[in-house]
């Protein structure tokens, strides 16, 4: 299935940083290109992080969607 539209001036990744309300770094990650299931374009995340003061872990999904790009 092809995208109805890209965007040619989009980069290969997107870099995510999260971080809590006090500015406290939880983890950098990287969201890469991605044609999803339903033809939609846009960048795609999957990770683990831990929180800095807890030590407890977390798992995080991102999806960012080009809006207009289904076909």
């Amino acid at each position: 299935m092809e995208p109805k539209k890209r965007d040619p001036n989009a980069p290969k990744h997107l870099e995510i940083t999260l971080k809590a309300p006090d500015g406290a770094l939880w983890k950098t990650t990287l969201a890469q290109e991605k044609i999803f299931s339903t033809g939609s374009v846009g960048f795609y995340a999957s990770d683990k992080i831990e929180n800095p003061v807890s030590h407890e872990r977390y798992q995080i999904s991102v999806n960012i969607t080009l809006i207009g790009s289904k076909p």
